[in-house]
Parts: C-alpha cells; sequence; structure tokens
C-alpha cells in the first residue's frame, strides 16, 4: 500500500516484499518521516518481539481511540474519559480484533497469533486471561502496522472496528 505518509509528503510502506525479493524476505524498516517520530525500531518489525510491539502498539491505539473520541460533539473530559473506556478495556479490545479478524491477511493473522501467544508474565486485574491475550494480539498488530508504515491499513482496520463496535452496541 503506497500513499501519502502522515507527514504528507511521504509515501507509506507496505508490510510487502517488493517484486523478485526472497519469499523470505524481511519488509525494510519504514523511514523515519513514515513514523510520527524520527526514532525507527532498533529492528525490523518482522523481527521485534511481540510483547514489544504490544508496547507501541498500545501507545498507537489510544491516540486512536481518544482521536475517535474527539471527533464526538461532547468535548467534556468527563465524558471523553467514559467514551475512551469503551474501546480500550481487554474485553473491548478482544471484540474488536474478533470482529476484525476476517479481513485480517495470513501475515497479519501471523502477527495476531504471536501476540496472543506471547507470555507477559502479569496477570490482569480486570479482565479475564483470554480478554487480555486478544487484547495484546490486538496491539501486537497496530504496532506492528504502525512499524511497517501500513498507517492506511491500520487507520482502515480501526476505523472499521469502532464503527462495528458501535454498531453491536445499539
Amino acid at each position: 500500500m503506497t500513499g501519502p505518509g502522515p507527514t504528507g509528503g511521504e509515501p507509506e510502506r507496505s508490510a510487502a516484499a517488493g517484486p523478485g525479493a526472497p519469499a523470505d524476505a524481511q519488509p525494510a524498516a519504514p523511514e523515519p518521516a513514515a513514523l510520527w517520530f524520527p526514532e525507527p525500531p532498533a529492528k525490523p518489525a518482522r523481527l521485534l518481539p511481540p510483547l514489544a510491539l504490544a508496547y507501541i502498539g498500545d501507545a498507537v491505539y489510544e491516540v486512536a481511540v481518544r482521536q475517535h473520541v474527539m471527533a464526538r460533539p461532547n468535548l467534556r473530559p468527563h465524558h471523553l474519559h467514559g467514551q475512551s473506556t469503551k474501546y480500550v478495556s481487554a474485553k473491548a479490545q478482544a471484540k474488536l480484533l474478533a470482529l476484525l479478524e476476517p479481513q485480517l491477511t495470513e501475515e497479519e493473522r501471523d502477527v495476531v497469533r504471536q501476540g496472543r501467544n506471547a507470555k507477559s508474565g502479569t496477570v490482569p486485574k480486570n479482565a479475564n486471561v483470554q480478554d487480555y491475550r486478544h487484547a495484546t494480539a490486538l496491539e501486537c498488530l497496530v504496532g506492528y502496522l504502525y512499524y511497517t508504515g501500513a498507517h492506511d491499513r491500520m487507520r482502515d482496520l480501526l476505523a472499521q472496528g469502532f464503527a462495528k463496535l458501535e454498531q453491536d452496541r445499539t
């Protein structure tokens, strides 16, 4: 997928290797201009541990949720927080992932599987283990899409997921 990046001038990088590349070739790390800040990860996204991808994915997902609720008419801080919690709980993230899974590519499903199977060493306080693992898998996917420069894909998936979550609530 190519197109203007978040800065408007640089093209986004696809997660797929270019034509003629060996089948096992890893996608190149995105140019710093494709990221929000100029520091790229220490390794290509495909080589980062799933919990490291979930770490950055959690932050990127949080910004997506905040921007989503900021687009609504009621901008009081208490209301914003209340609306955000409908998207950031482990249960909501697990549900969002379940709604998106049929649309994922094989590569994205592999990233999700690795994120779901990663052992974090922590016990969730307000969620069951299955929801917590699926939430981690979603965050891993978001981190992967962010670091591979597939920002349009990430935005499209999250927008579709948010819309489906809202439909399910009505």
